[in-house]
This record gives C-alpha cells, sequence and structure tokens, in this order.
C-alpha cells in the first residue's frame, strides 16, 4: 500500500474509532437519547470526516514534499476511512437497546484499536504489548472523560 493512502487510512481508522466512540459515550451520558446518539454518529461521520481529510490535505501540502497525486490519496483515504469506520457505530446503535449499544460500541472501538496497534507494532518489528497498551490507555481515557463530561453536560441543563 502506498504510504500516502497508509497515512490518510492510519489517520482516517484512529480519528474514526477514538472521536465517535468519545461522541457516543459522552452524548449517551448526556442525553440517553438513541436519537441524539445516532444524530452525533452521522454529523461525526460526515462533518468531521471532512474535516479531518481537509487537514491532512492541508497538513501534507504544508511540509512541500509531496506530489498532487500523493497529497489527494492522503485526503481521499482519511475522507473514506473515517466516514465508513465511524458509520460502523450506527449498527449496535440501530439493533440493541441504548445501554447495550454503547456497551458493544466500547467494545466494538477498542477491539478495532487492539488489532490495529498489534497490526502497526508488527509492522514496525516491535514488541506489541506497549504500542497496544498506550493506544488503548489513551482511548480507555477518551471513554471515561466522555462519559464524565456528558453527566456534567446533563447537570448542567
Amino acid at each position: 500500500m502506498k504510504i500516502s493512502i497508509r497515512k490518510g487510512f492510519g489517520f482516517g481508522l484512529t480519528s474514526g474509532i477514538i472521536t465517535t466512540l468519545g461522541m457516543v459515550v459522552g452524548l449517551d451520558s448526556g442525553t440517553h437519547m438513541k436519537a441524539v446518539v445516532l444524530g452525533g454518529i452521522f454529523i461525526i461521520a460526515i462533518a468531521d470526516a471532512l474535516s479531518d481529510a481537509l487537514g491532512m490535505h492541508i497538513s501534507e501540502e504544508y511540509e512541500a514534499k509531496h506530489s498532487r497525486t500523493e497529497i489527494w490519496e492522503s485526503t481521499f483515504a482519511t475522507f473514506f476511512t473515517k466516514l465508513i469506520v465511524a458509520l460502523t457505530f450506527v449498527v449496535p446503535v440501530l439493533l440493541l437497546e441504548l445501554s447495550t449499544a454503547i456497551m458493544a460500541s466500547i467494545i466494538w472501538g477498542l477491539s478495532l484499536i487492539i488489532i490495529f496497534s498489534y497490526f502497526i507494532a508488527k509492522q514496525e518489528k516491535a514488541n506489541p504489548f506497549p504500542v497496544v497498551s498506550e493506544h488503548l490507555v489513551i482511548a480507555v481515557a477518551v471513554v471515561i472523560i466522555t462519559h464524565f463530561v456528558g453527566d456534567l453536560v446533563a447537570m448542567l441543563v
């Protein structure tokens, strides 16, 4: 896989998991409303995927060492990966009761982080445990923090 596509894929995958997972957990703890959580997922899938793709595009341009083709490959890979990954979180919310869907989403998101982190470590010929642990700790921190932020917002309104 070309490095430009790998960059976009890795960024889109990670951002898609962490952003969507944090938003799902935060909106659930703040509202406990399935429609709000679903709306948030669709908004993240579209608006944040476009935002991240533009961020990747500008970042690659700013480095001034990539061809126009490479820049656009990274841009599109970021957008489509983030869009698809974010939309996978719709499935449990549509099919399950909301509290169960949130747990399924957490398991799904953390599983994806573990698998991708393991793949990265193996590709770099590194010990997977520190790589997976580091990424998992950050993801779990996002889940915990966004849960409490959602609780705080619910108390304020």
